[in-house]
């Protein structure tokens, strides 16, 4: 039997970016019963297209996390104008989620195995009273911290580690990478398992201290080709341990040749990550 013109659907790939205030979320990923960023987005563009596609993060941020910039990836039969999505999505969406930039993309992309480097921030207040207006966005460090021993350890990250010893118990250690473009089949198809993998490329590390009249805001910038389960909160939080120190910043080469969770320090609060940009190859 032949097929007439319109009963042919016609898929196009999607690429959304995103903001988002991660405080009332259970994260990303979509759980039963559960307010999540990935749930949220499927609904609205149910709503709004008819369509129930599973959109695909760059990563999946854990609850409490916020994004200035995730990327999801997803396949839509309807025929909408970009623009119009992005209209129609941020109408419909809760206003702690807002759509930055919708587009059709190729059908090859996908938006975490496109991936080629993510970049995170962690920020840190220090002062006698966090303003309230903050408090959801900061963690609020009690302790006096040294900056110079911060910048210390952030280098010690920079290059390809085994961070074994910076990631929490994690089912699908690549779930965060690393970032790789995907090499054939369908794109929004379950990827294929591979064997885990717990060694990442730092590319950038390094420390930002910012005063006020309200107090310091320290900020920690990381770029890398992935990054494992808690790993940036947990960098952060064996780094404020030298900072207000508890050993030397030069120890850290040693924690990550343990690789064990045990030799490094605490995890830093969620409230304070940001996903900051998430990197494709150029066209």
């Amino acid at each position: 039997m032949l097929q007439t013109a319109q009963s042919v659907a016609v898929m196009q790939t999607w690429k959304l970016t995103l903001a988002y205030d991660g405080t009332d979320f259970q994260g990303w990923q979509v759980q039963p019963g559960l307010p999540t960023i990935q749930g949220e987005l499927q609904a609205a563009l149910g709503r709004v297209t008819g369509e129930s596609p599973l959109p695909q993060g760059s990563g999946r941020t854990d609850a409490g996390v916020h994004a200035l910039a995730q990327v999801a990836s997803f396949d839509l039969q309807a025929p909408i104008p970009p623009e119009n999505l992005h209209r129609a999505l941020n109408r419909t969406l809760p206003a702690s989620i807002r759509i930055l930039d919708a587009a059709m993309v190729p059908a090859a992309f996908h938006a975490r195995h496109s991936a080629v480097a993510k970049t995170y921030e962690y920020r840190i207040f220090r002062g006698d009273i966090c303003p309230p207006f903050l408090a959801r966005y900061v963690y609020a460090c009690p302790w006096r911290l040294d900056i110079e021993k911060l910048q210390a350890g952030a280098r010690c990250f920079v290059g390809e580690h085994d961070f074994s010893s910076f990631a929490a118990s994690d089912p699908d250690l690549n779930a965060r990478g690393p970032c790789a473009p995907q090499q054939s089949g369908a794109p929004h198809a379950a990827p294929r398992s591979a064997p885990a993998s717990t060694v990442r490329s730092i590319l950038a590390s390094s420390w930002d201290l910012r005063r006020d009249q309200d107090g310091e805001m320290l900020t920690y910038r990381v770029r890398g080709n992935g990054f494992l389960h808690h790993m940036v909160r947990n960098l952060v939080g064996t780094m404020v341990d030298a900072g207000r120190g508890l050993f030397a910043p030069d120890e850290i080469p040693r924690i990550l040749a343990a690789r064990s969770r045990s030799a490094a320090g605490p995890t830093a609060p969620a409230r304070g990550l940001f996903l900051h940009s998430v990197e494709y190859p150029r066209p």
